[in-house]
């Protein structure tokens, strides 16, 4: 009996400390990210064009209205490498983005950084979620229309690593000598992040937006 007494303890206690590296990993799993949104104000972040575009529902970011873009302005110091994580929902016919690299303008598309496409069956356009805009396209949807899913964009030098529901969808490193001009010729740089609504017909759904900073 204390024989089996002594070895349920020796295994309890391997259980125990099996758990503390379990709970020691997911501590430093969470370590520098930083949360972006409340869930419960736009604290944080300014809308252009279209105010009547943006409003907050269940903790998310709700984008359905005319053209507006909501920007990130709650750290003036710009982000250059970083992941960027945050769950996502579109409705049926649904057109959005999540641009990084870019910065404040008061109206029009905008004109810095990169947008990282959110369609999952928008008819009007054939870049799917996951595509780096009519950078390198993703031409099937990874997702589906009326459930979250989860968006990480992780931005590392001159490469973009777009992840969904943790599956590495596409990827796209910037060739050598490329200079910024007209039409879609983008450039890796630095600067914040914004959320896009794109027109009255689409609804997507932001929220738990986070980063991290990578050296």
């Amino acid at each position: 009996m204390m024989r089996l007494t002594s070895l349920s303890l020796f295994s309890l206690s391997l259980v125990c400390v099996a758990l503390a590296a379990v709970s020691a990993n997911a501590a430093e799993d969470d370590k520098g990210w930083t949360a972006l949104t409340d869930g419960k104000s736009f604290d944080g972040w300014k809308i252009n064009e279209s105010e009547k575009s943006w409003s907050i529902k269940d903790g998310a970011f709700v984008a359905k209205g005319g053209r507006s873009h909501l920007f990130y302005v709650g750290d003036e110091k710009p982000f250059e490498n970083f992941i960027l994580n945050l769950k996502v929902m579109t409705k049926n016919n649904s057109n959005g983005g999540v641009y990084f690299h870019t910065k404040y303008q008061k109206e029009g598309w905008p004109k810095n950084g990169f947008e990282c496409q959110v369609n999952n069956s928008y008819n009007s356009d054939p870049r799917k979620t996951a595509s780096v805009y009519a950078v390198k396209d993703v031409m099937e949807a990874p997702a589906g229309d009326d459930e979250f899913f989860d968006y990480t964009i992780e931005v590392k030098d001159k490469t973009a690593k777009l992840y969904i529901n943790g599956k590495l969808v596409n990827e796209y490193t910037e060739p050598e000598g490329t200079e910024a001009g007209k039409d879609f010729t983008r450039v890796f740089d630095k600067g914040t992040f914004a959320l896009q609504a794109h027109d009255p017909g689409s609804t997507v759904y932001y929220k738990d937006i986070r980063v991290k900073r990578l050296p």
